[in-house]
């Protein structure tokens, strides 16, 4: 056969030459998966995780949201930033005005660098002044430093140790009761082991409100 003539098809005409055939066998299979796994993958698995979550977790799939009277004040998942002496007050957040879950992020800045040795003594300033602290007195870890998200909802046990007698005095409670409040609302570690234990903040604050309700200013 020289380079003048075709393929030969003995049921006529010319046959495709093996190269077309081949990569029309490798292209479909290709196109076929690509399509499957994004249906699979994007549409269907995520929609069954969404369906399983509302079915066994209705409120954390909502947004572990906290109403009162009605009305939605918070998430238990982002904190807040609770200023005044009646309520225990959370870990610092640098999340754009602070906590705030479209802006969430740290500081980036490395244990050596100035500004945040800086800012990590006017915090412990700031809080050894709010709580009625010896200037030398020690501070848990969380009390001066912003978390990598910006949001976290929980402070150490410690830290809410230091904050009784404050909240105490400003609500007119007994520091035991305001203790075993703390206690109640603290969050062992997940699974017995994973984690430290953790108070809730919101929560904790929500039944101060119940038990020692705030008269208007």
């Amino acid at each position: 056969m020289n380079d003048a003539e075709e393929p030969f098809d003995p049921m006529g005409g010319v046959s495709t030459p093996p190269v077309v055939v081949r990569a029309r066998d490798q292209v479909r299979p290709a196109v076929v998966s690509v399509v499957s796994l994004t249906l699979l993958t994007g549409c269907i698995f995520p929609l069954v995780l969404f369906a399983l979550g509302r079915l066994l977790y209705p409120s954390q799939a909502a947004g572990s949201l906290v109403t009162r009277n009605g009305v939605v004040i918070g998430s238990r998942l982002i904190g807040q930033n609770f200023t005044r002496p009646e309520y225990f007050h959370p870990r610092p957040s640098i999340a754009g005005a602070g906590y705030d879950g479209t802006a969430s992020g740290g500081t980036n800045l490395g244990p050596s660098n100035p500004k945040l040795i800086q800012d990590v003594r006017q915090l412990a300033e700031d809080y050894r002044r709010r709580n009625g602290l010896a200037h030398d007195a020690t501070i848990p870890i969380d009390a001066v430093t912003r978390s990598g998200s910006g949001l976290d909802p929980h402070i150490s046990p410690a830290n809410a140790a230091l904050q009784i007698p404050r909240v105490a005095h400003a609500r007119g409670l007994s520091e035991d009761i305001v203790r075993r409040l703390v206690t109640a609302h603290t969050i062992g570690r997940q699974l017995g082991f994973m984690g430290n234990p953790r108070v809730s903040v919101l929560d904790l604050n929500l039944d101060l409100d119940r038990t020692a309700p705030l008269t208007p200013r």
